[in-house]
């Protein structure tokens, strides 16, 4: 089938004419059919088609266009966090359920130009903030290894989506771990580039700088194409990371060499009890690292317990700032009224302030972490929660406090702006799967793909490849 293939493999099948782009629009439009695991919020099948078309008859006339890369060719999704112009955006929000945007964010665009054809727009929470994807405007993002289990978030459905056979590839977007979450609840590889490695124009609507875009797929070499898409500095941006040295897709063919990896299990932002398979699967990744070659050291962990109010004081006044329509307020979910609340409580200088500190606690985890190539953690505190577990509208700080102790080590790597990856290396006895993560220094992406790349061959080698494991629906 043509969903067995790899991205990648897609794209070298259009390249090789084995396989039109309009085949795999249709072949992927008929699987959305049969397969619920609450991936959309909306579906874009005909608008798909269309730029199918487009790119099919390319290939009949003139050929594939020279500056193609490998994934022209091949369809995706587009989180419903980006706006995408006559198509209903909805943020996850029910106050937004008849929003239609006249204007692309730049990322649907760039993902246009790249020829790859959008099927839709992948479910997400209200405004991207919890970590499970349950919106009032869609059924829950499930993962399908278990659809009793979230697909986490808040690219859930991103994430659901590419597990379970509906799409190659996806872009997600990463705020507090929102791509590396769902990575391990669905058995993915996930990643958040360094901070200023894809652009945010031209909304620019994180002004912390803890928000990114980034990938999710089934392999390294996937996620490490997309990623080759997707970034790119645009004129304005207010960071950026430095230009890679090449392609990242050509980092996972060489050698990372010998590194230094620093690791901890301590939960950075809540004080919570790690499940055993957490403490297995970092455990283990510890020593498959040594058994390539690389130094795995303990370490205290880099960022302090006070960094935690600095790094919730900026969560809630990113939440203010996506306000409900006029006269729609009350649409809004409990969750986002509550954290909405204290971000509107929280006067200017107190932010100011607060982003400074979250600043400077990064610049301190920086230079403690500088002797080391990579970091490794736990993605995840416990496997994926079931659906409505962690959700609590009676009761939204409980809410809150439930999602912290679910992910208490991802939102770090936001605070640092340094790129993180989760792979899909340990699996619980009864199927369910489980990540490990990994971070780099700033800007270093091409050393983190060489690294997983690695990692992920060894897997295979030990007959453990994460790529030929399925869920029961695919």
């Amino acid at each position: 089938m043509l969903h067995d293939l790899t991205a990648l493999e897609q794209g070298d099948a259009v390249r090789n004419g084995d396989v039109s782009p309009l085949e795999l629009v249709e072949h992927y439009a008929d699987r959305a059919g049969s397969v619920e695991v609450g991936a959309f919020i909306t579906t874009t099948h005909e608008l798909a088609r269309e730029h199918a078309r487009r790119l099919t008859s390319l290939l009949a006339g003139s050929g594939r266009p020279t500056d193609a890369g490998p994934l022209w060719g091949v369809p995706t999704g587009i989180k419903d966090l980006h706006a995408t112009a006559g198509v209903r955006t909805t943020f996850g929000s029910a106050a937004y359920d008849d929003f239609v945007p006249d204007a692309s964010d730049d990322l649907v665009l760039t993902v246009e130009a790249a020829g790859m054809p959008s099927l839709g727009k992948t479910n997400t929470p209200e405004f991207g903030s919890p970590c499970y994807t349950e919106p009032d405007v869609a059924p829950a993002a499930v993962t399908p290894w278990d659809p009793s289990r979230t697909a986490g978030g808040s690219s859930g459905g991103a994430a659901a989506a590419v597990a379970a056979g509906l799409l190659p590839v996806a872009p997600g977007s990463d705020g507090g771990g929102s791509i590396r979450i769902p990575a391990s609840c669905c058995g993915l590889v996930g990643l958040k580039p360094s901070r200023g490695r894809i652009s945010g124009a031209p909304r620019y609507g994180d002004p912390v700088g803890l928000a990114t875009a980034g990938t999710l797929a089934r392999t390294v070499r996937d996620a490490a194409a997309l990623l080759d898409v997707l970034a790119g500095r645009r004129v304005g941006d207010p960071f950026w990371a430095p230009a890679p040295s090449g392609p990242f897709l050509d980092a996972c063919d060489r050698d990372p060499g010998r590194l230094r990896v620093a690791r901890f299990i301590t939960p950075v932002i809540t004080d919570v009890d790690v499940h055993p398979s957490s403490v297995t699967a970092w455990d283990d990744a510890s020593h498959l690292l040594e058994s390539l070659g690389h130094d795995v050291e303990d370490v205290p962990v880099p960022i302090p317990p006070d960094a935690v109010a600095d790094f919730e004081t900026c969560w809630a006044v990113l939440t203010a700032l996506s306000p409900a329509p006029p006269g729609r307020e009350d649409r809004l979910r409990p969750l986002t009224r509550w954290l909405g609340g204290i971000g509107h409580a929280v006067s200017g200088p107190d932010f100011g302030l607060a982003i400074g500190r979250l600043r400077q606690h990064a610049a301190a985890a920086l230079a403690a972490l500088a002797p080391y190539d990579v970091v490794l953690t736990p993605t995840l505190a416990r496997p994926p929660a079931l659906v409505g577990e962690l959700r609590d509208d009676a009761d939204p700080a409980r809410d809150f406090a439930n999602q912290k102790a679910f992910t208490p080590w991802t939102s770090a790597w936001n605070v640092t702006g340094m790129p993180a990856m989760s792979l899909p290396l340990h699996w619980t006895d009864d199927g369910l799967p489980v990540g490990v993560m990994l971070a780099a220094r700033p800007a270093e992406e091409e050393l983190l793909l060489s690294l997983a790349a690695q990692v992920e061959q060894a897997a295979a080698d030990a007959g453990a490849a994460w790529v030929d494991r399925r869920p029961p629906c695919w």
